[in-house]
């Protein structure tokens, strides 16, 4: 299986972040987990757990966001992916940027140096014009932005519903099989004809 670093950044949303680690994990891949001071207070008041919590539940390997020598932040470690979840505005535009000023900005460049997937979970609303135009960038360079925007054509009956829709969305783009999700068939409508 594979190994991706998760890192859950200060914007609203801890709870795609935990329940992406929670599916990694059960799936057998490998996951080291960066979060931010800010991710680290938006974790306890929307999940109720800290990240050393988070990091025994699931047993992932919890890196310090202030060590640049970690090896989330390494180009020759054999890491699969990097996915920001939720990512702060201020995340997106320092790594659009090229400012690695902590282990989550930096594994982020990183992946995009090595080609890595990196992608980025934004949970702002609305955008401001620059988050626009960071997303645009890093897009352009080949990472992968997946607003948590939930879709409603499944009829999601609870909010875990309506998280598994994006978290089977970050699944989908690393190539990881899952059945979080009723799919889109094209039978949904009658047709007229």
């Amino acid at each position: 299986m594979g190994l991706h670093v998760v890192a859950i950044t200060g914007a609203s949303g801890a709870v795609y972040g935990v329940r992406l680690i929670e599916v990694l994990r059960s799936s057998g891949h490998d996951v080291r987990l960066i979060i931010s001071r800010e991710g680290a207070i938006n974790l306890e008041l929307e999940c109720a757990m800290t990240p050393e919590l988070l990091s025994e539940k699931y047993g992932c390997e919890l890196e310090n966001n202030e060590n640049l020598a970690a090896k989330s932040a390494s180009g020759s470690a054999a890491i699969d992916s990097v996915v920001v979840c939720p990512a702060s505005g201020t995340t997106i535009s320092k790594i659009a940027t090229g400012i690695s000023d902590n282990l989550t900005t930096r594994s982020a460049i990183v992946a995009l140096k090595e080609r890595r997937t990196l992608i980025l979970v934004p949970r702002e609303a609305p955008y401001a014009t620059i988050h626009l135009e960071n997303m645009t960038k890093i897009s352009q360079w080949g990472g992968v932005v997946i607003p948590a925007s939930p879709g409603f054509y499944n009829k999601p009956e609870s909010i875990d519903d309506l998280i598994d829709f994006v978290v089977a969305r970050i699944l989908d783009q690393l190539g990881i099989e899952n059945n979080l999700t009723a799919r889109w068939t094209g039978e949904e409508i009658e047709s007229n004809e």
